[in-house]
Parts: structure tokens; sequence; C-alpha cells
């Protein structure tokens, strides 16, 4: 690790986790452990949304979680250079977002990213399109770090001559120790800043809401989590909950014992579910972090993974997982509204369509009078990654606006002005172009 130029923090935070490995710890958290949250820990969005003072937000600061390849689309570039509205992509949106916002108001926010070795470059590059954004006292990035992978057999680092296969990002929870070794986290108290919202790049509802460090200043919150209210498509997802003490904490999925994935899924139990929307209170965290000796240690994830043919432990952590370390967390339930995350191509799609628009602020929010986004199903085999998705919509998107349910089953392009109304489902035998046509119901092709 010190060849690779990573700092003691790290090293010091890794060796933390791989002795917890040593031990035997699993990272699994058990339903004995935990309850649901109390209704004293949750607080509802609608309660404060533009009830208090804005001026908080002038010690506010903004980091995005760029990471991402979005492998699981085809790219092999950040994700955020995604075509998602127009000519625009996420990185445009974000950018325009914070400035647009930086001239509302008049305070000088702070837009930073946290890229992976991998996105660090591309964004750069193509946020200097966007000189306005680069005056601000900080830099415009910092690099998220890298442990190494472990054999399962024998607890050994997994050597190969692919030097990057040899290690893992160590998920987000990474922030607080790539924030606090590259001397982020003390530049931004420096120079007067309170808050920080984090959320990931891909999640276009995340966007800065003035009130929410007002009500923490106010309530002395430390750490406030954005959460929504599960449904099933949610069920396999983490969900908030809290231990017996009445300390808010996040279980993920693989922190479940497998004995348990009933009750984890049940939604009308464990209600919530973690947006990766973030609120911290900087000072807060810096007292936490200098009082455990220079690290944040939060619940461990053991990823299991095979690499090379050769079984794996990737050491990971949540972000979220945060609020079990901070003695003032709460949660704030939020509409869906604030989570809009682009994971597949039918997000993707959603997106594209009229659906969708965007305000004057570039928010991307529903169409006027739309309550919900249609649901999109679309066959892997023609729509799994963005080549295929821009092979067959290039002439044109559907009009989804009117449209509850749509379903692709089969190979079929669009041209312009189709449109969709009610539930629609597209069966196609063969390769299909469809335009100038109003769609509802079954249609076969």
């Amino acid at each position: 690790m010190r060849a690779e130029g990573l700092s003691e923090t790290v090293i010091k935070t890794f060796e933390a986790y791989f002795t917890r490995l040593e031990k035997g710890e699993t990272g699994k958290i058990s339903k004995k452990e935990i309850v649901p949250p109390s209704e004293k820990n949750c607080i509802d969005y609608d309660q404060i949304r533009s009830s208090h003072d804005t001026s908080a937000l002038k010690h506010t600061a903004i980091i995005k979680l760029n990471g991402g390849l979005g492998t699981s689309m085809g790219l092999s570039k950040a994700k955020s250079l995604l075509p998602v509205k127009g000519n625009m992509n996420f990185l445009d949106i974000i950018t325009r977002q914070v400035l647009t916002l930086r001239a509302q108001t008049g305070f000088d926010i702070p837009l930073i990213f946290m890229n992976s070795f991998n996105t660090e470059a591309d964004t750069l590059g193509y946020l200097e399109k966007y000189p306005d954004l680069q005056k601000q006292d900080f830099p415009l990035s910092f690099v998220q770090n890298k442990f190494p992978r472990i054999r399962q057999s024998d607890l050994k680092p997994f050597e190969s001559q692919n030097r990057n296969a040899m290690w893992n990002p160590p998920g987000h929870g990474d922030l607080y120790t790539a924030i606090t070794s590259t001397g982020l986290l003390e530049q931004l108290i420096d120079k007067g800043y309170r808050y920080v919202f984090v959320s990931n790049s891909d999640n276009l509802g995340a966007t800065p809401e003035p009130s929410i460090p007002a009500f923490m200043e106010e309530n002395r919150i430390s750490f406030l989590m954005e959460v929504c209210i599960r449904t099933q498509a949610d069920k396999k997802g983490g969900h908030l909950s809290e231990d017996r003490d009445g300390r808010l904490l996040l279980r993920e999925v693989a922190q479940c014992p497998e004995d348990e994935t009933a009750q984890f899924q049940d939604i009308n139990y464990y209600k919530y579910f973690n947006t990766n929307n973030l609120w911290i209170d900087l000072k807060a965290l810096h007292w936490e972090i200098v009082s455990n000796g220079g690290m944040l240690l939060l619940p461990l994830i053991i990823n299991p993974k095979v690499v090379d043919e050769t079984p794996v432990y990737q050491l990971e952590t949540a972000m979220g997982a945060a609020i079990g370390s901070f003695s003032n967390s709460k949660a704030l339930i939020v509409p869906r509204q604030r989570f809009a995350p682009v994971k597949k191509t039918s997000d993707l799609l959603a997106i594209w369509s009229d659906a969708y628009e965007i305000n004057e602020q570039y928010q991307v929010v529903l169409k006027r009078g739309l309550q919900k986004s249609p649901v999109i199903n679309l066959e892997n085999d023609y729509y799994l990654n963005i080549d295929q998705m821009l092979q067959r919509f290039s002439d044109g998107v559907p009009s989804l606006v009117g449209c509850s349910n749509f379903s692709i089953e089969g190979d079929v392009s669009f041209g312009n002005d189709v449109i969709c109304e009610g539930e629609v489902r597209i069966r196609a035998a063969q390769a299909s172009y469809i335009k100038n046509r109003l769609l509802t119901g079954e249609i076969e092709l």
C-alpha cells in the first residue's frame, strides 16, 4: 500500500478492517440486534421544507460521488458522461445546478467530486468547459482510495500480472478516510464551512435543499440521512433500523444473515431505505475522527468475489453506515422525487422521455401534473447497454407522459411522433421500426 502511494491514514484504516476479518468477524447484523426506527428518529421532509432561513447554505459544500464507470450499461468511461437530457450529461446538469444556485443565492457554494482512479481524468477534462465552476477555494475533485484484494484461502494479498486486478474500491464509506487523508476536511472547516451535502452523481433528484442545513443547525443534528419509503422494487436494497439503545444504523443486504432474508425484504416491517443523500456536520465529523485516532471505522462489509478464477474478499464500507457513529443522527423521510438514480437503461429511457423535464434550476423533475414515473421493462438482449439504446432511440424517444407501464419484448427501434398511453406492451417477432403512431394496450409486430 505504501508502494502505491496510499497514506498512513488509509493503511491504518485497512489494517483495522483486516484485523476484523482475521478475527472471523462476518459483518453480519442479526435481527436480534435491531428494530425498525422509532418516530423520534424520523423527520418528515414536508414539515421543514422552505420553513427555515436559507442562509445556512452559505456554509454548505456539495460532494458528488463520481467513481462509477457504468459497466452494467456497457460503458468504459465515467458514468456521469452519459447523455441524460437532450445534449446534457450528468456533469452538465450537476454543474449547471450549482452555478444557478450560486447566482440565485450569492453564496460561493463549493462543488467537489469524489472520483475513482478510473474517472478522475475524464471528469476533470470534461469540466474544463465550465471555467466559472473552478472559481472556488477548493479543488474540483479528490480521488478515493483502494484496498488490496485478499485471497479467501489464506488471507494473503491477491497477486496478479494485471496490477489493477489486485485492488478493489473500498466502497463509498471511503469518503471519510479520503477527505481526511487529503486534508479536505480541515480545509473546509478552516474556510468556514459547517455542513456538506453528499450524494451520488447519478441521482438526478439529489439537489441541495436550503432548509435542511438550517434545520440541522437549529436542532444540533450531526448527521442526517434522506430516506424513502420502500416499495417492492426496493426490497433487496439496504434498510434503515436502530439498535437496542435507539441509535440509528444502516443494514445492507450483504450484512443480513441468510436465514433472515424474508424479514429483511419485508417492506412493511423495515419501511425506509437509504437514498445515499447525506447531510453531515463537518465539525462533528472532525471530532469523531480525532477522538477515534484519526479514523472513522464503519461496520465492515465482506464482499466475496472471484477474480482470475481465484476466490477473494473485498473489504468495503457504506457511507450511510456512519449514521451509527454520531450521537444525534436523524432520518429525513423525503418524497421519491429526491431519489431518481439512473442504474439501468430503463431508468435512462424514462429520463430521456417527456415524462421528465428540466426546470429553471436545472433540476430533473417529473412533468408537471405527473405523480410518478412510468414503469419500464426492456428486454436485455436488445436494450442492455448504451450503444443498443442509442441505436434504437436515436431517431426519437416515445412520449411516455401519458403512459403508466411500458415494456418491449423483441428488437424495436423508434422514430418521431410515437405516443404511448396507459399500459403499453410491445412484442416483436422480428426487427421492427415504429414512427407516427399512437400505442396503447398489447402491440404485436
